[in-house]
């Protein structure tokens, strides 16, 4: 028996939805595996900085953000609010790219977890397992999370995130107790240490970091009270996500010197962090942040596995994509159709790169991280840069509606062209193959828009679904910050806005 296509409603509080995203942000990674990055081939010292501003630029954005939450009530998130600010053709390629590159991540960060699964056996007990071994065993549990009522995965997430902050923070106390307070220098945060050679660098891994935390929205559906919660949680998870980036990268610097961490990270960047461990905390320590990767890189998975069963539902929801995507498990109210095609296409693309006999880490795993990341940055952007828009047009024009989203906006869309063109620096090798993966990005809107034109002039009442699915039961008025939201807007306006309380 299938589901009447309704996600579970009333199911998420502020927590789950913290936990979800940020555990999609994969802290723990971060730290350990792109933050040496920042360092090495970075500003050095002005890597805390760095991120400091990231995070102001993502504060800024969720200002917007959370304003237009309530006007657009959409499990599609970046789909339905470039829809409602720039139009349904942009709104339909945006979709089309978030999906590919939430899927992407999910791939990518798959493949690193088996890499680091059968290393890290093959350290315990000194037994070589193949690592497709490994990822089949990752993407059924994922599946089966997935499957599952979603306040299951965000048990899991939340056991698996509090661990790994926990041991982090461990560290970053460790490193205070052992330099002193007089070790760190709040020259770290100057504009000549920010914006010292190397900025460019810093800037793509710092937002790189934060990608993840603006997955609130997606999950406003199945949240309890939306309009406190996904707000609270949008807020608190760019602030937890931010600071912690921040108090980190100042700690790392502070334990040797900030006027050397660079051409220390530089030295060994895939040991950097485990070498800070097992220097303060001792063997036991960095065996803990090794096993940890591995918990990390799990939850990551299961919470950006989420994200895209959740695009492929809103979009087949609005009836662009086949209808069977729409359904909903009678009892657990999850997208399990969504989700059993994505885990289908996991083992497709980790089956094809082991019959190519590809490296899971540096082949799979180096040519899609980039992928995700550059496009998940170019829809951050794009979004902010929509949110002035929709308000404008409706002759609201404030801080939090306008200025501050387009002044993110801004920020982040010079931190995305910066990736695109050291595009390289993130995929960390000098294949053209690889490094040209981000045109697919361009096919792929491309193919959404096109798709969007032909149904503007062959199906007309499909092309006015793209991005107005509401939140099933709820008939409260959208909010008196814009009390003509719910206005039916003109017809024959090109791409009119998005009435977003149509059914």
């Amino acid at each position: 028996m299938s589901g009447d296509g309704r996600l579970g409603r009333g199911l998420l509080g502020t927590g789950d939805i913290v936990f979800m995203v940020m555990a999609a942000a994969a802290p723990m990674a971060v730290v350990v595996a792109l933050m040496p990055l920042a360092f090495a081939f970075g500003n050095g010292s002005g890597v805390p900085g760095t991120y400091l501003g990231a995070v102001f630029a993502m504060l800024l954005f969720a200002a917007g953000y959370v304003r237009i939450i309530p006007f657009v009530k959409n499990a599609g998130a970046f789909y339905a609010y470039i829809a409602a600010g720039v139009g349904r053709t942009a709104g339909l390629a945006a979709a089309y790219v978030a999906a590919l590159c939430y899927f992407a991540l999910s791939c990518s960060t798959l493949a690193a977890l088996a890499f680091f699964s059968e290393q890290f056996f093959a350290q315990l007990t000194g037994l070589h397992t193949p690592w497709e071994l490994w990822a089949a065993g990752s993407i059924l549990l994922v599946a089966f999370l997935s499957f599952h009522r979603i306040t299951l995965a965000a048990k899991v997430l939340a056991m698996a995130l509090i661990a790994e902050i926990v041991v982090i923070l461990v560290l970053d106390l460790a490193i205070v107790r052992d330099v002193g307070t007089s070790g760190f220098s709040f020259r770290d945060f100057s504009p000549g240490a920010v914006f010292a050679p190397g900025f460019g660098i810093a800037a793509i891994y710092a937002f790189n970091g934060m990608i993840g935390v603006e997955g609130t929205a997606i999950y406003q559906e199945e949240a309890r009270d939306r309009r406190v919660t996904v707000p609270r949680a949008t807020y608190v998870s760019v602030a937890l996500v931010g600071l912690f980036y921040v108090f980190t990268a100042w700690c790392l610097a502070s334990s040797v010197g900030d006027s050397k961490a660079g051409a220390i990270a530089r030295e060994n960047p895939g040991l950097f962090i485990i070498d800070r461990a097992s220097a303060h905390l001792g063997g036991l320590g960095s065996n803990a942040i090794s096993l940890l990767v591995l918990t990390s890189s799990v939850a990551a998975v299961l919470a950006l596995f989420n994200n895209s069963t959740r695009y492929l539902y809103a979009l087949a929801r609005d009836g662009v994509l086949p209808r069977s995507l729409a359904k909903t498990h009678p009892r657990h109210r999850s997208p399990y159709v969504a989700g059993a095609v994505l885990a289908i296409a996991l083992f497709a693309v980790l089956g094809c790169a082991s019959i190519a006999r590809l490296d899971p880490l540096l082949n799979v795993s180096t040519a899609l991280v980039g992928l995700g990341s550059v496009g998940l940055m170019t829809l951050l952007a794009v979004t902010a840069l929509a949110i002035p828009v929709f308000f404008a047009r409706r002759s609201i024009f404030g801080l939090a509606t306008t200025a501050a989203p387009a002044a993110g906006g801004l920020v982040i869309a010079a931190a995305a062209f910066l990736a695109f063109r050291n595009y390289s620096a993130l995929t960390g090798v000098d294949s053209k193959l690889i490094n040209n993966l981000p045109y697919l990005l361009v096919a792929v809107a491309s193919a959404g828009a096109i798709q969007a034109r032909w149904l503007r002039a062959h199906r007309p009442d499909l092309y006015e679904r793209i991005g107005r699915s509401r939140v099933e039961g709820d008939d409260a008025p959208a909010n008196e910050l814009c009390p003509d939201v719910t206005a039916p807007i003109a017809s024959g306006q090109g791409d009119e806005l998005i009435d977003s309380t149509h059914g």
